[in-house]
């Protein structure tokens, strides 16, 4: 096989040599073209991407300050509606404790409008003689510890109010 190869010609190796350095230096030519353009693409993407990246955080950010903006104005209007409700039921509450004691140390009698036939035994009603009433309308007084009992459920009532104004004006002003 020695011989065959001796029988080319020395410039026949020289065209092989040059065919094959053509090829080889073609080859890193394409190989490097090819990488700087895949190179380019991924440069383009990654830029892309932190491009998105950002505009995503940024609107997270901005979603949370804006949930957390609406989380302290729901809490200040519930502070608001809280100082409110806590004046008015302590008012009607203080009205309601001064009324109690008049009538319990007497200075006060808890009277209550009504219809009784004035000539029953034991009746304590005091009937009313004017041309402008109604019947046999009069009022009650009531024992002291009735009248207690009275302002009491009167109390109870005023606490309940005064919730359910304030679960109306929370579910009007906060929850909207």
């Amino acid at each position: 096989m020695i011989a065959a190869l001796k029988l080319v010609p020395v410039w026949a190796w020289g065209v092989v040599v040059l065919v094959i350095a053509l090829c080889a230096g073609s080859f890193a030519a394409a190989w490097f073209w090819q990488a700087s353009a895949y190179g380019k693409v991924i440069a383009t993407n990654e830029s892309s991407y932190q491009a998105d990246r950002t505009l995503i955080a940024n609107a997270a950010s901005a979603q949370a300050r804006d949930a957390l903006a609406k989380q302290q104005d729901a809490e200040q209007k519930l502070a608001a509606l809280d100082k409110t409700a806590t004046e008015q039921k302590d008012k009607a509450n203080a009205e309601n404790e001064s009324l109690r004691r008049a009538v319990a140390d007497g200075t006060r009698r808890l009277r209550i409008a009504g219809t009784c036939s004035a000539g029953s035994s034991g009746s304590n009603v005091s009937k009313t003689t004017s041309t402008a009433s109604v019947g046999d309308a009069g009022t009650v007084e009531l024992p002291a510890a009735v009248g207690r009992s009275v302002l009491d459920i009167r109390a109870g009532i005023i606490a309940d109010q005064a919730a359910l104004k304030a679960a109306q004006a929370y579910i009007r002003d906060v929850c909207q």
